[in-house]
């Protein structure tokens, strides 16, 4: 296995190929997180290295992470510890949007634009939102709120990544590891050990209740949406949120309910064999026995650590799917 990392200033006058000792890590989230590359380097005195300079890993000649110095940490031995993020991290600066009739791709493409961030591939997300105020609120979150409007009224959800150094965003049906007869799966024989947990205390809710105040009739709109046998069984475990203008109140409860309205189980594998291919929102096969169940489908990454050290690559993933929400 040939890792390369290198580490560049921001006008590319000067680069490093720096001695890197065992145990990259480049770990990724599916939600409100940029992709995260921490690796320790010697110092020397030629390695001139500072917040904000470019860093590139490749694996076999495969690009992985493309992102930026952002903190540098230095201990007496002469060791630097640095923590890169993609340009996702960017996504954390919070503005105040108001806008109308856009999708959620048109929307991202708009706060690339006023951010100058670079930009890949957008799926098309195909759901016109009405009008949405967003106010002092990170980007990430504004993103997430026109992707959780989308899943709401088209069932399909969209994952936004970085790809080398540029914002994509894609359906989950186009992110299967693999292809038809060679898809990737994690079995007993190539993941060391798993963790999996059952509970009702987590995103858990059998009544959702929502309220929108509306300032036209000066009167309170709540919509209700619970399940009465699990209300009975499990206690009311309530959701409670605020409606913007423009929201179906009753569609939203009622889809609120039909995806909170389980119990979450949460299954992570350590030490898988390593494939960098796989990072937050890929889908993959899992075929494990857990003892209360078998899993053998296809599963979403919600979260992945790759380690990569001398000849070895393993991954810890945390997974959902079905009944497990991660």
């Amino acid at each position: 296995m040939n890792v390369e990392l290198l580490i560049s200033d921001h006008v590319g006058t000067k680069a490093y190929l720096p001695v890197v000792e065992e145990g990259i890590e480049w770990s990724t989230e599916r939600r409100s997180a940029p992709g995260k590359l921490t690796f320790k380097v010697v110092n020397d005195p030629v390695l001139n290295i500072g917040e904000g300079m470019a860093v590139r890993l490749k694996v076999d000649g495969e690009p992985v992470f493309f992102g930026f110095v952002f903190t540098m940490k230095r201990d007496k031995g002469q060791v630097i510890e640095v923590t890169a993020y993609d340009q996702l991290r960017y996504l954390n600066n919070k503005d105040t949007y108001v806008y109308e009739n856009l999708t959620a791709s048109q929307f991202v493409h708009m706060l690339a634009a006023d951010f100058s961030l670079n930009v890949g591939e957008l799926e098309e997300t195909g759901y016109v939102i009405a009008s949405r105020v967003e106010d002092n609120t990170s980007l990430f979150d504004m993103i997430e709120n026109a992707l959780d409007l989308t899943l709401q009224n088209t069932k399909e959800m969209y994952v936004l990544y970085d790809d080398f150094g540029k914002l994509t965003l894609k359906n989950i049906a186009s992110m299967r590891v693999g292809e038809q007869g060679r898809y990737l799966m994690v079995d007993e024989e190539t993941g060391e050990n798993f963790e999996y947990s059952s509970s009702i205390d987590g995103d858990t809710y059998n009544k959702v209740k929502l309220i929108y105040e509306n300032e036209d009739t000066g009167k309170r709109e709540v919509y209700i949406a619970q399940d009465s046998e699990h209300m009975n069984r499990w206690g009311i475990l309530q959701h409670f949120d605020t409606l913007q203008s423009g929201e179906n109140g009753q569609a939203k409860a009622d889809a609120l309910l039909r995806l909170y309205n389980t119990k979450t189980k949460n299954l992570r594998i350590t030490n898988a064999f390593g494939d960098v291919r796989v990072r937050a929102g890929s889908l993959l096969i899992v075929n494990l026995d857990l003892g209360d169940m078998c899993v053998k489908n296809f599963m979403l990454v919600e979260k992945v650590k790759h380690t990569f050290k001398l000849n070895e690559h393993v991954m810890d993933l945390t997974l959902r799917g079905g009944e497990f929400i991660a």
